[in-house]
């Protein structure tokens, strides 16, 4: 049996500046790894099928565990049918990555597991078609992202503790994009213009999400109390930096949703994993 983390991230900020001819947009982003991890384990089995145990909210073809392994099977030189259990701690639906980074922690193992013999960059590559931000994972560096999320430009960032809340609520991405009032026109701007007056940086789907769903707006308004509230990713999770006037104890436990405490990562735990 071999168990593997899968870290949660972050958005520190997330603009949309353009719109492409095929409909992606462009974004600017920085992708902040954190703390909170889902975990996954891999168990070779006599067939050669693969299986997945803890995820049971989403069907085998379209989670994304299942199709990081079906995009390394033309690779393998050593298959093995698998059964891969996970230990699901950061939420569904939450702007945190969660499904982007169980398909990288995929990759990454089974790479190894099927002696595939693929390199990190082309892992990433593989990757973007599960999902833009799956490469952050699979290089596990905090990033400066642009382009759909998928161009990286690694950065180093300032330890820090966050107050992360979910609300009891699922946000709908493709609602919030379609949403003719989305701010698609955001100016470029550069990493050093962030590091000069971060409070400046905001996420264009944060007042979408605060008038569609109620229980983001109340989340909000709650750390706007103690701090600056962000929204990470289209939601539904918000977070705040920590400062020392906090009082940590008391504001989680008088959240009005699940509330987490969570402190920054120089690098995923994964850069250094090994099968053997």
């Amino acid at each position: 049996m071999i168990r593997a983390p899968s870290p949660a991230k972050l958005n520190l900020f997330l603009h949309i500046t353009g719109r492409r001819e095929n409909g992606y947009h462009e974004l600017q982003s920085i992708f902040q790894l954190i703390d909170l991890f889902d975990w996954l384990e891999f168990n070779q089995t006599a067939s050669i099928d693969i299986s997945i145990v803890g995820l049971n909210s989403v069907d085998l073809e379209n989670n994304l565990i299942y199709k990081a392994t079906q995009i390394l099977k033309p690779f393998a030189k050593t298959p093995m049918g698998l059964k891969i259990s996970i230990e699901k701690n950061i939420p569904m639906g939450a702007g945190l990555g969660g499904g982007s980074s169980n398909a990288a922690t995929t990759l990454i193992v089974v790479n190894q597991l099927w002696n595939c013999g693929l390199s990190i960059e082309q892992l990433a590559e593989l990757g973007v078609a599960l999902g833009a931000d799956v490469p952050i994972f699979i290089y596990g560096r905090n990033a400066w992202a642009e382009g759909i999320g998928e161009q990286l430009t690694f950065i180093d960032l300032d330890q820090k503790q966050y107050i992360v809340l979910k609300p009891d609520c699922f946000i709908s991405t493709q609602l919030l994009f379609s949403q003719k009032t989305l701010t698609r026109n955001t100016k470029p701007t550069k990493f050093c213009a962030y590091q000069i007056k971060p409070s400046d940086f905001g996420n264009n789907f944060e007042p979408l999400a605060r008038s569609l769903y109620p229980e983001v707006n109340e989340a909000m308004q709650y750390l706007d109390q103690f701090g600056i509230a962000k929204l990470t990713g289209t939601g539904a999770c918000v977070f705040t930096e920590v400062t020392t006037a906090m009082n940590i104890d008391e504001i989680l436990a008088n959240s009005p949703c699940k509330a987490y405490i969570v402190n920054s990562l120089d690098e995923s735990p994964l850069n250094h994993f090994s099968v053997i």
